[in-house]
């Protein structure tokens, strides 16, 4: 009910006659009517806009490829890493936190950039091709455990750790293959190195999402946001 006609009739004042009088209330009471509306309104597109998480931008969170790379070389979701380097050991920690929040494993590739990632990527795919897939996370924690010990560390250390991480588990360390089998390990490496090439990528750890999008890493300032790029990748 209008405002102006309860205090009429609350003063027993009689309604007047005029039509300006009731041009007056009119505008008076749709004025608030739209107010409240415009308010309602407002509120509710607050609301939605706190809802809902930012869409990844292109060039901020990700980026495309220079050029796809061949699907079946990569599985939906791939890290791209290498054992040498400190971040890559952090990211591990988080690893099955993002796989559970994907809903899918991520597979790794271990980038060839020079001579000694080169050796470096011998070793995980020795721990890759015997383990039949993605080495475990704790294989993964020993193996950048056995390539980032203290600098003072001695030849015949460094040699005892990287057989002690296969041996351990039953395995063989590339340190210990016949001719046949670094030959067949060696063209497993130079497959990768061709598609880190191809892929230019120029920093690690990222990801590479169904061999057509890279996740930049440092666009994100939490896991979670990471992973909620990730999936937005794999709608795509």
């Amino acid at each position: 009910m209008n405002v102006t006609v309860n205090v009429l009739s609350t003063l027993n004042i009689k309604h007047p006659k005029s039509s300006a009088f009731y041009l007056i209330t009119f505008k008076q009471g749709n004025t608030m009517k739209l107010n409240r509306l415009f308010i309602g309104f407002a509120l509710i597109t607050l609301l939605s806009a706190c809802s809902k998480a930012p869409v990844p931008e292109e060039g901020k969170q990700y980026k495309r490829l220079p050029e796809a790379i061949d699907s079946t070389q990569f599985a939906p979701v791939t890290e791209v890493f290498s054992l040498s380097c400190i971040h890559c050991r952090n990211m591990e920690d988080i690893i099955p936190t993002l796989q559970q929040a994907i809903g899918q494993d991520i597979a790794k590739m271990h980038v060839v950039f020079n001579q000694p990632s080169y050796v470096a990527a011998m070793f995980y795919y020795a721990a890759e091709m015997q383990s039949n897939g993605t080495p475990d996370h704790q294989f993964m924690l020993d193996l950048f455990a056995t390539f980032q010990m203290p600098k003072e560390s001695s030849a015949d250390e460094q040699t005892a750790a990287m057989l002690k991480v296969f041996e351990s588990r039953g395995l063989v360390s590339p340190i210990s293959y016949n001719e046949q089998q670094l030959d067949e390990l060696k063209k497993r490496v130079d497959q990768v190195e061709l598609l880190s090439k191809q892929s230019e990528i120029q920093s690690v750890p990222t990801f590479i999402v169904k061999g057509k999008y890279e996740v930049i890493t440092s666009g994100h300032d939490k896991k979670e946001d990471m992973s909620e790029t990730i999936k937005f990748l794999l709608e795509k």
